[in-house]
């Protein structure tokens, strides 16, 4: 039910109205606007008048309420708001530590650096020397730099592959949305060795295991005419680490506490057979052709 007639703001408000209708029509016929004397000064006084006396009609009869119930149930009420505000704000939280960050890791002179340039930049910088320093920015990747509308930017750190580097590799990797391993694709079969224990040793990480971390064994080099295929490339990595699992696990659990055993007891290895995804692509990072390691990343970072 609405207000009765005889509310008394009702008839104020009324009041108003029929004292500025003889003004509103003689000013219609000197061609005077109407609306400028209607809805005058006196009139938006008395409506914002009647909206502030709602609005503490509305406060006292919340108070009144308030006062009416039970204190319990007022402290329960007060415990589930309390309670609610610390889920979205724990939620908020969550959502903004989500792991952004891309590792670019391999052996040194496989192109991690050249393909970090690209990335950000576009560009190969004529090709980088091997870098014995960590390259780490923020950025919006150079391909999407035209895109119109929001785009999330990208937090790569390209880890040097130097022996003595590698614990470096152990901070970054609980960060991780993704790791990039790079081979050299030309140069394969020389390093090939060093690149198998160098897979191993991320594979077999249990921050990696635990979390799911997707890898992309990136084949670089492979607009070189003495490249090997990506094909090649996975089947003598996946032997290569099939010998290594074998020799790893003759090794007393103590002394590799913080790996975790990979494959099927009793059959080859392949890396079908990992509990995080692995996937092989090739490219060549100095012409610019990394499309496959940028597919990579925006599956595993949203933009």
């Amino acid at each position: 039910m609405g207000q009765r007639a005889g509310d008394p703001h009702r008839r104020r408000l009324r009041g108003v109205l029929a004292a500025a209708l003889p003004r509103a029509i003689a000013c219609s016929a000197s061609g005077t606007d109407p609306n400028s004397i209607i809805f005058g000064e006196s009139c938006v006084h008395a409506a914002m008048d009647e909206w502030v006396r709602q609005a503490q009609v509305w406060a006292g009869q919340a108070e009144s309420w308030v006062r009416q119930q039970p204190p319990e149930q007022i402290y329960v009420a007060a415990a589930v708001i309390a309670f609610t505000i610390l889920v979205l704000i724990a939620a908020s939280c969550l959502k903004s530590s989500k792991a952004n960050t891309i590792v670019l890791s391999g052996l040194n002179g496989s192109g991690k650096t050249t393909l970090f340039y690209q990335l950000r930049d576009g560009s190969s910088h004529q090709g980088t020397v091997t870098s014995m320093e960590e390259n780490d920015d923020i950025f919006v990747l150079h391909s999407e730099q035209e895109r119109k509308g929001k785009v999330k930017p990208v937090h790569v750190v390209d880890v040097p592959g130097h022996a003595r580097l590698k614990p470096k590799l152990d901070e970054v990797l609980p960060k991780a949305a993704g790791v990039v391993f790079v081979v050299d694709a030309q140069d394969f079969l020389s390093s090939m060795q060093a690149a198998a224990e160098y897979l191993y040793d991320i594979l077999t990480k249990a921050t990696v295991v635990k979390k799911k971390v997707p890898v992309l064994i990136f084949c670089n080099k492979t607009d070189k005419v003495t490249a090997h295929s990506k094909e090649f490339i996975k089947k003598q990595l996946e032997k290569e680490i099939n010998k290594l699992r074998e020799s790893r696990n003759a090794i007393s659990s103590a002394d590799i506490s913080d790996e975790v055993k990979l494959g099927v007891p009793g059959e080859a290895f392949n890396f079908s057979q990992c509990q995080n995804r692995v996937t092989v692509e090739e490219g060549a990072g100095l012409t610019g052709n990394v499309s496959a390691v940028e597919e990579f990343i925006r599956e595993y970072v949203k933009a």
